[in-house]
């Protein structure tokens, strides 16, 4: 194995480290790829973290040695069948987030794009509750209700948009609308359904990673893992979307194919993970930011925003149980981070627009 320096045309003029493997190579941004190691390293070191807090504790070594397949009877049970799917879910589910987001952003070519803004999640939300109340409370049912509530308001925002000609700008505005008016009928549900329909329902809208457990958590990465595969041979033509439509014209991609698919699979990948955790805010809105500001490019990585933003679900859901006086839900940490994160951004579109 041989690597080498050369210029990057594709790659906006960032320069590349080609990584040669006989008579293949791989072309890496050195910078892109430490960063990505350095996350990977933080999520395994927070993974094991998370599996030995609690109120029976587990020392770091217990963890790794449960791991690895030793460990006491116990501490066994407490890693596997307590807290495991808990630590899972925020590592996987938040790097579902960070992609939608960064497929959102790159399509609207807006930082302030992302499935709650443009309110997706709370469309996936509606068509949860519509299931459970109406149809069936089981995963499968709620999972393919939440699917069709997310692309039902994507095809609605969408339809609004398209008025004129679809703009950034002009889609989060109507987006926003649209997830004021879905808010409003969620709050009306819970207020007209049987009572423990609507504090299971409460709960889980507040964003929650509490009672996660393995059968649905095996179940989005079923759904997700695919459509991951799918955007790794979509990635080339994003790349070149981000020169303009012109230019991707010219260069063999069709703008308006790869922005339908790229969305499409966002709002999927924001609908399983809003049917298993609920409509997590914040995640899909500032990994990808993050992660372009970390490695220094001037396009959305989607390894890298699913990297981050696996690393900031499960930064906030070790706040929201450990180091906040009571245990809350995850998404009330998400809200209060994104909260300020949202108007540091808003305070500076308007300063470069300015």
């Amino acid at each position: 194995m041989t690597s080498s320096r050369i210029g990057a045309p594709l790659d906006m003029g960032y320069r590349r480290t080609v990584i040669r493997f006989g008579r293949s190579s791989l072309p890496v941004r050195l910078r892109s790829a430490i960063l990505a190691v350095a996350l990977v390293i933080t999520i395994l070191v927070l993974g094991t973290w998370a599996l030995g807090l609690g109120s029976y504790p587990l020392t770091p070594t217990q963890v790794i040695d449960v791991l690895l397949g030793g460990g006491e009877p116990l501490d066994r049970t407490i890693v596997f069948d307590w807290r495991m799917a808990r630590a899972l879910a925020a590592i996987v589910l938040g790097a579902v987030l960070g992609i939608a987001g960064a497929l959102f952003q790159t399509v609207t070519r807006n930082p302030l794009a992302s499935p709650d803004i443009l309110g997706l999640s709370n469309g996936a939300f509606t068509g949860m509750l519509l299931t459970s109340v109406l149809l069936s409370a089981s995963w499968p049912m709620m999972t393919a209700g939440a699917v069709a509530g997310g692309l039902l308001t994507a095809a609605l925002i969408w339809a609004f948009a398209a008025r004129g000609g679809v703009q950034g700008f002009r889609l989060i505005v109507i987006g926003i609308g649209v997830a004021a008016i879905l808010s409003a009928v969620n709050t009306w549900m819970l207020l007209t359904i049987e009572l423990e329909t609507a504090m299971f329902a409460s709960a889980w809208g507040a964003g929650s990673l509490n009672g996660v457990t393995a059968a649905p958590l095996v179940g989005a990465v079923a759904i997700a893992a695919p459509l991951t595969m799918l955007l790794i041979a979509l990635t080339p033509r994003l790349r070149q979307l981000d020169l303009g439509d012109d230019v991707a014209q010219v260069t063999g991609a069709r703008p308006s194919i790869v922005r339908t698919l790229a969305l499409l699979i966002a709002v999927v990948l924001v609908s399983i993970a809003t049917a298993v955790v609920g409509p997590v805010a914040f995640i899909a809105l500032a990994a990808p930011q993050i992660a372009r500001r970390l490695a220094g490019t001037p396009y959305l990585s989607l390894t890298l925003s699913g990297l981050v933003g696996a690393t900031l679900l499960l930064v906030s859901d070790l706040v929201a149980q450990h180091v906040l006086p009571v245990t809350v839900p995850v998404g009330v940490v998400t809200v209060s981070i994104g909260g300020i994160y949202l108007v540091a951004t808003l305070i500076q579109e308007i300063r470069r627009r300015a």
